[in-house]
């Protein structure tokens, strides 16, 4: 939802005093007018406020970046630490309700009070002068970073908000990196095909530290930067392997054997992937940070995640997924394919302007039989009517329909209205679409006779 004006615009010569911030939403509002971009690619700004900080992490660091599956990536490796009796802080973005999920402290999301510290220390050292500028982005990364300081952690888990070399999070020196799978996105800023895109992402390694690379195919980019910068570079296929059948796996790599592992709690074929490079990060940290054989199972078992292929209970069936670009839509569609029949299927989307729209809508349209396209609380994302004029331009299916909304509410208001009870609903596209309709909780959908 759109945030609270403060009393001060760009260009102005003047900043607030810190003390005049009393609440998450008005520093937020601040940061997001501090600086002329919203994305600004690079680490000097940044780099210097952080040395102003003097921020140090003691504890171990893994990093993770990639096109897709970064979230559940931190999420398992989060589980299987705290499971082994670890004092985790997980990093991530964006968020899909509250800011404060952007920082989990022992699996709980921060609290606001920390972050408004956070926002204060960054501003009394972005203002000394010189004055630094910095975005939203690099302002909030730099709060949560001071947040983490200030606690005793065994291990930091980061996830790389875009790209990975001049991203923010990439301040950090890496003990670990994880590169999960790699496609094309935000292509305007990282490059136009996965070679360009995978040598961005490689600017997380370090040398002489272990860097995992779950994507099956990487691009050669990556392969080639690690041996550029002597990382110890663990691949799937060569390093590690993963095998097994419908009730069970089992990962083998490097001196160490898992077997008999049940499935990773959160769904999805593409899970798979990402638990075995986890396994792969475990397993390269195993002398700073060792882990039991039942810490992995228990850590997997009931690792959760909000909005990657989340299946609500109910009539009809409530799916939520922030899949957003071609290759999570490819995924997602063949998670639904997997689920079995549904006489009709809804979809809830909204997504950035800038998403490369006919891939995503041709892979997924065979399964979906209404279309609500919704409007999304952000300058950045595509018009609702704009989405529907999409669809509808290489739309074949005479059977299906499409309408657009004002919000992701109103959007699942009507698809529930619609949907009979053995239907299902998919709710997907932008965070910003998967959050809008976890505003006010997780919906729990009855059918239709039995609320009458």
């Amino acid at each position: 939802m759109p945030l609270p004006a403060v009393p001060w615009r760009l260009g102005d010569n003047r900043s607030p005093m810190s003390k005049s911030f009393t609440t998450l939403a008005e520093w937020l509002a601040y940061c997001e007018q501090l600086h002329p971009k919203s994305i600004d690619m690079g680490l000097e700004r940044v780099r210097r406020v952080a040395e102003r900080m003097q921020l140090r992490f003691s504890c171990p660091v893994i990093t993770v970046a990639g096109t897709n599956g970064k979230g559940s990536t931190c999420a398992m490796l989060e589980s299987i630490l705290r499971q082994a009796g670890y004092r985790t802080a997980v990093y991530t973005s964006p968020h899909l309700v509250h800011f404060e999920e952007r920082l989990r402290l022992d699996g709980e999301s921060v609290a606001s009070e920390l972050l408004l510290q956070g926002f204060a220390a960054v501003e009394a050292a972005r203002t000394r002068q010189p004055e630094i500028s910095l975005s939203y982005f690099e302002f909030s990364t730099l709060a949560i970073f001071h947040v983490m300081q200030q606690r005793p952690l065994d291990v930091a888990i980061l996830e790389v908000g875009l790209g990975g070399r001049l991203d923010a999070v990439n301040l950090l020196d890496a003990d670990c990196a994880v590169i999960t799978s790699i496609d094309l996105d935000h292509t305007e800023l990282l490059g136009l095909d996965r070679e360009s895109i995978g040598r961005e992402k490689a600017g997380i390694m370090r040398t002489g530290r272990p860097v995992v690379v779950s994507d099956p195919v990487p691009p050669q980019s990556v392969l080639d930067h690690a041996l550029e910068v002597g990382a110890d570079l663990w691949r799937v296929g060569s390093d590690f392997n993963v095998a097994g059948d419908k009730q069970q796996w089992g990962w083998a790599g490097r001196g160490r054997r898992y077997s008999g592992l049940a499935y990773p709690a959160l769904r999805g074929a593409n899970q798979l992937v990402n638990a075995a490079g986890v396994l792969a990060a475990l397993t390269a940290l195993r002398e700073r940070l060792p882990v039991t054989a039942q810490a992995v199972r228990n850590g997997l078992a009931f690792v959760e995640l909000p909005g990657r292929f989340q299946i609500i209970p109910g009539q009809p069936t409530l799916v939520l997924d922030v899949a957003h670009n071609p290759h999570s839509v490819a995924a997602l569609a063949a998670n639904l394919d997997a689920m079995g029949f549904f006489p009709t299927t809804h979809a809830v989307f909204g997504a950035m302007a800038d998403k490369d729209l006919g891939p995503m809508l041709s892979r997924v349209g065979p399964m979906l039989d209404r279309w609500y396209f919704t409007d999304l609380p952000t300058p950045r994302a595509a018009r609702s009517a704009d989405l529907l004029a999409a669809w509808e331009a290489q739309n074949q299916r005479r059977d299906a329909s499409g309408q657009a909304f004002a919000d992701p509410q109103q959007a699942l208001a009507a698809a529930v209205a619609a949907a009979d009870p053995a239907d299902r609903i998919v709710v997907f596209g932008s965070f910003f679409t998967v959050g809008g309709v976890l505003q006010h909780g997780v919906p729990r959908l009855q059918a239709k006779h039995l609320s009458s």
